[in-house]
């Protein structure tokens, strides 16, 4: 009962109404259709709530000490995607563990920040070999995944680390050398980057050069953002979703279903929820009594904000396309598993650090 009276009530709270939003967006996107996708979702928020439950039981140093296992399980299932993963629309990302298609990149966002956060907990970040292991740890599993190829995903992963990396206290100066090599890492990634990423890139810069083709997904998702108005279409009568000119539009589009559907008012509605959800994870980090429960918060909130700013800047249009799902709206098991047990985290670091010293003052415990 302490551990429930200790909950964040503010971070339930988004995660109730997110919840209903998602469930409702989904099923404008999919009633016309496949009813099953609305219906498994259910199912994946079933489970995924009794997992967040699960882990604000969890102590966080017993969740410290299997950073490093969970890590290396979740390298090793990145490693074997390439060899025996499911492929489909032409990118093998998906484990089949038979009850369920484990998206191994999902697993490895979450698991990096988890030994990142222990790894910084357990020393002052002061010297080039700390930062050397660190880079180590994020580029090994970085490499895989765009591989499979998963842009986006790598995209995320590399941003939320860095984020990570900066607050554990390097110096500034230390990241210039980075920022000077980043021009020739971009060069590199777009020579080694897919036709079919390429074009998206491009489609991005001019979507009306293949309106049919690669600038299709963004010129309807345009089409849909922009005709929701003020007010929206209302409920269940989007035309560019119930006649299925949306492409994914249950799952990386499903932003424009509820921009069409719900107008300014519900994108406002919706934006004010993650706003609330992201600045409540920095609160709560800023107050967590140890270092790695403040890192891994820090962590945590940075992966919840990239999700929603690249999900919507795609969608509309200010950003290439890429596979990455909008939090708790987008339908999809590992993802939405995956980031109830990150929340879930979360609110342990709220439970734990109830009452108790900030990891920022002097003396404070690193673990």
């Amino acid at each position: 009962m302490d551990t429930l009276r200790k909950m964040d009530r503010i971070l339930l709270f988004c995660l109730f109404f997110l919840a209903c939003i998602g469930m409702a967006t989904l099923y404008a996107a999919v009633h016309a259709g496949d009813l099953s996708v609305w219906y498994k979702q259910g199912i994946y928020w079933l489970v995924g709530g009794i997992a967040f439950l699960v882990m604000c039981f969890v102590p966080l140093r017993l969740i410290g000490l299997m950073a490093w296992p969970v890590y290396l399980i979740a390298l090793l299932a990145l490693a074997l995607t390439p060899f025996i993963g499911d492929v489909h629309m032409g990118a093998r990302r998906w484990l089949d563990l038979g009850v369920v298609n484990l998206q191994s990149s999902e697993l490895m966002k979450w698991a990096l920040l988890l030994v990142l956060a222990y790894w910084f907990s357990m020393r002052e970040a002061s010297s080039i070999k700390d930062l050397s292991v660190a880079l180590l740890c994020t580029i090994i599993p970085a490499g895989l995944i765009v591989i499979q190829p998963d842009l986006g995903t790598t995209l995320v992963l590399l941003l939320a680390a860095m984020a990570v990396i900066m607050v554990a206290g390097f110096p500034w100066k230390w990241f210039v050398g980075l920022l000077a090599v980043s021009p020739f890492a971009g060069y590199m990634l777009w020579q080694n980057m897919h036709d079919y990423q390429k074009g998206r890139v491009l489609s991005f810069l001019n979507p009306e050069s293949d309106p049919l083709g690669k600038g299709y997904h963004v010129i309807q998702s345009s089409i849909a953002i922009g005709s929701g108005g003020l007010f929206g279409k209302g409920y269940l009568q989007g035309s560019q979703s119930r006649l299925h000119f949306l492409p994914e539009q249950h799952t990386d589009f499903i932003f424009a279903v509820l921009a069409e559907e719900g107008g300014l008012i519900a994108t406002v509605v919706l934006f004010l929820l993650y706003a609330t959800l992201i600045s409540r994870i920095l609160i709560i980090a800023l107050r967590a009594h140890t270092r790695f429960a403040g890192l891994l918060s820090i962590g945590i909130a940075s992966i919840f904000f990239l999700y929603v700013f690249v999900n919507i800047g795609m969608v509309s249009g200010m950003l290439p396309v890429v596979g990455v799902p909008l939090p708790f709206i987008s339908y999809g098991g590992s993802a939405l598993l995956s980031m109830l047990l990150a929340l879930g985290l979360v609110m342990r670091v709220a439970i734990e650090s109830h009452g108790q010293v900030s990891w920022q003052r002097p003396g404070s415990p690193l673990i």
